[in-house]
């Protein structure tokens, strides 16, 4: 059981390899509907964090494979998110032979947590965070990906369609046709549509809205800041210090609370209100306000079995107690490309979805039972806070579980077990 940041490490079954400069043979690929069909081992639908980690892990294990990665968008390009990396992220990197996707930025090893009833920690963390915009971040893994052999092709995917049968390939946007397609697409995953799985409902979708800001005032150190507040529980806004001037800043909260308390009054204007409000000195940046969706662990689409993977934000996959998400995104999609490489096309789903719940499955039942509890009572989260500012192996503990794959301590999870169930019959 890990219960504390500073015993979280590279992931274990994902080797580190000696070089980073592995390039397999380029696959032949038809430009478009119009060029000849041909089957590629692995397609790839997003070119973010999940689908560069498949494509660097797909080439790392079996550095001849045909691996093709799909984008709407050329790269570099913006993507509303909190730019939050935390190690666990970076320790996955590395062992794909990534070692410096955030070189040049500053870590940024304090955190500080405000609950809403006003108790706050900020103390420094176990292993320092880094703060990259993401417009960076995603350019610097399609590149890592490029280089080792992956084809990134700027394409709009329109159409994922299983074969009738085991084994047959994926036909994608009616002309490329694949051995295995890994959906990385994000929170409108149209990989996702076509395996019949339907969006998340409004209790397990969180919205939020992204800026960019003048840091806070440099004579205090760096600190990431995450503020909760009664106003939609659960719901808080954040500022992360970017190092050159800048911070990443937002608000986020539930997308059913946000339809119960102001139905269709506007919600891009609730929640440009509430960020100014939470961070009056920090005004966003003209132009740099973007709302985006977050789909929730808490409920997550089983992984059907057959030849298409869902992983990162299709596959459901962000915390909700932070919103973290890049972490989850590029381990999902280590593992994704780990299957699709070792693992017959008819069977990979299934070795899939054990492979994630081995490493994800504890935490992610942890997580669901600290948010429901959190969301029915919110002084479960000042009284954490509180205590956290007292005793820095708690602090430690809700890192973890907040920014990686942490659990709840044995002692404290019969506790919490028992609340639920009480809170269930009342």
């Amino acid at each position: 059981m890990t219960t504390s940041a500073t015993t979280s490490t590279a992931v274990p079954i994902i080797p580190p390899i000696t070089s980073t400069t592995t390039t397999a043979p380029a696959a032949a690929v038809p430009a478009g509907p119009a060029g000849p069909a041909e089957i590629v081992d692995l397609l790839v639908v997003g070119a973010g964090p999940a689908g560069c980690a498949a494509a660097l892990r797909a080439l790392q294990l079996r550095p001849q494979t045909r691996v093709v990665m799909l984008d709407a968008a050329d790269f570099p390009r913006d993507k509303a998110c909190g730019d939050g990396i935390a190690p666990h992220g970076l320790d996955v990197l590395r062992a794909l032979g990534v070692p410096d996707a955030a070189a040049g930025y500053a870590p940024v090893d304090r955190m500080r947590l405000r609950a809403p009833g006003g108790a706050q920690v900020a103390t420094p963390c176990p292993r320092a965070n880094y703060v990259v915009p993401r417009k960076v971040f995603d350019a610097r893994l399609a590149a890592a990906a490029r280089a080792r052999g992956a084809v990134l092709r700027r394409e709009r995917v329109r159409s994922v369609a299983p074969g009738p049968n085991a084994g047959d390939p994926v036909v994608v946007n009616g002309y490329l046709r694949a051995q295995v397609v890994i959906g990385a697409d994000g929170a409108n995953s149209v990989t996702r549509r076509a395996l019949g799985i339907g969006p998340n409902p409004p209790e397990a979708l969180a919205i939020a809205v992204r800026g960019y800001a003048d840091a806070p005032r440099a004579d205090r150190p760096p600190e990431q800041l995450i503020e909760m507040t009664d106003e939609g529980w659960p719901a808080y806004a954040w500022s992360f210090p970017i190092g050159d001037g800048r911070a990443n800043i937002g608000y986020g909260m539930l997308r059913s609370k946000l339809d119960e308390l102001h139905g269709n009054s506007g919600g891009r204007a609730v929640l440009h209100g509430t960020l100014a409000r939470m961070l009056p000195d920090q005004p966003a940046h003209p132009g740099t306000l973007r709302a985006h969706h977050l789909p929730l662990s808490t409920w997550r689409p089983r992984q059907p079995d057959g030849a298409v993977l869902l992983a990162g934000d299709a596959a459901s996959l962000i915390n909700p107690l932070t919103g973290e998400g890049i972490y989850y995104a590029l381990l999902s999609g280590s593992l994704a490309g780990q299957a699709a490489v070792t693992v017959s096309p008819s069977a990979v789903g299934a070795a899939y979805r054990h492979a994630l719940d081995r490493e994800l499955g504890r935490h992610l039942r942890h997580t669901t039972l600290l948010a429901g509890l959190a969301g029915r009572h919110r002084t479960l989260m000042d009284s954490a806070v509180q205590a956290a500012s007292h005793r820095t192996e708690l602090f430690d503990t809700l890192l973890e579980i907040g920014l990686g794959r942490g659990t709840i301590p044995t002692a404290s999870l019969a506790r919490l077990a028992v609340r639920k169930l009480v809170a269930g019959r009342r």
